[in-house]
């Protein structure tokens, strides 16, 4: 290794690992990812909100009901009067039982049992396993109860697959996507942003102009959410047209929900920008929040996978919030209560933002 090759390694070396701040990011933040993540992703289908409509004279779907409660697969779902399918629209539940008129048990002794599933395809992989759950414990309870087998079992499973019929994964996945694009079109441009002029020295000239440093960081911030908001229309476009992703709530909910969370990505690019001195600082300390954001955001392991104990990461993810309203607003029509519980959520973690680099700025600056 020559002289100067060597001399380039422990320059580098030494520019980077100079501030305390990156000796941090690049040997203690990986160490816990890893342990968070190793917990928390799971593929395996568990904690599917089950409900089942059952009288206490039906008895078999009453041990249908225990027995997927009892296995680990399914946790109880709060039963609220009314359409069943009301109670998976509004995200009340997953999979819910509806048993004939007169029960499961009566049909079953006639010979004519039908029993119908309804279950929430807005995630494919989770409905078809919950399909094929549900099949099996019904038949072994029926086999177990009835002390009949199988093959002779008299039962017609009627399954509804609600609000992605054709279980494409297109129209599970696209939406999260969409987060994603929408993410760093915001957030990690409102941080670098702000990180080049401060880089550059020329933060604290505008900060020393004759302007407020509120109107300093609003000029410097509103631009990146027209940006953001600018790009809504366009991929939801790609996603409806090109990805055939149904629209089935309201264009202006979409849109208010969307500049709920562009406003919350941008807020908090910005609060990240107030711990970096640089562009290197500012687009690791980007990529050290949106690699957990994603992967708490249930897009690709279900949050219900997670353990109780951390489970809580995905409620202070904006990510988490804005696929949840995406996919309710989008493939189930949007739920009033639903849209409003986490909108609300966004424009707390906005606020709170925003306060914070205030904070951040006068604290640093001033």
């Amino acid at each position: 290794m020559s002289p100067t090759l060597l001399g380039f390694i422990k320059k580098e070396l030494t520019q980077s690992l100079r501030d305390p701040r990156m000796k941090f990011i690049l040997f203690v933040v990986p160490i816990v990812q890893m342990t968070l993540f190793g917990v928390a992703i799971s593929n395996e289908v568990k904690n599917i909100r089950l409900a089942a409509l059952f009288s206490e004279k039906d008895t078999v779907l009453r041990d249908v009901y225990e027995r997927a409660v009892s296995g680990g697969w399914f946790v109880p779902a709060k039963i609220s009067p009314g359409d069943p399918y009301e109670m998976i629209k509004a995200d009340q539940a997953d999979a819910v039982l509806i048993p004939p008129t007169g029960g499961f048990t009566r049909a079953l002794g006639r010979g004519d049992a039908q029993l119908q599933l309804l279950v929430d395809a807005s995630n494919v992989t989770q409905a078809q396993a919950v399909e094929a759950y549900i099949k099996a414990i019904v038949q072994s309870t029926v086999q177990d109860d009835l002390k009949i087998k199988p093959p002779d079992a008299p039962i017609q499973f009627d399954v509804r697959v609600l609000f992605n019929p054709s279980l494409k994964s297109s129209i599970f996945m696209v939406p999260g996507v969409m987060c994603i694009v929408m993410l760093l079109s915001t957030m990690i441009l409102t941080n670098i942003g702000i990180v080049r002029e401060k880089e550059m020295g020329t933060f604290e000239m505008l900060i020393s102009a004759p302007v407020s440093r509120s109107e300093v960081i609003y000029g410097k911030t509103i631009p990146y959410v027209i940006i953001g908001m600018s790009n809504l229309p366009l991929i939801l476009g790609v996603a409806i047209l090109v990805f055939q992703v149904p629209m089935r709530g309201s264009f202006l909910v979409l849109i208010g929900a969307s500049f709920a969370f562009v406003c919350t990505a941008v807020a908090m690019g910005t609060l990240i920008s107030t711990f970096c001195q640089n562009q290197q600082q500012a687009s690791m300390g980007g990529f050290l929040f949106n690699f957990p954001a994603i992967m708490f955001s249930g897009l690709m392991f279900p949050i219900e996978n997670m353990p109780p104990g951390i489970r809580w990461m995905a409620q202070i993810d904006p990510l988490s919030h804005y696929l949840g309203l995406l996919r309710n607003i989008m493939l189930k029509g949007g739920d009033a209560r639903y849209i409003s519980v986490h909108v609300a959520a966004l424009v707390l973690m906005a606020v709170a933002s925003v306060i914070a680099s205030f904070k951040r700025f006068h604290t640093t600056l001033g």
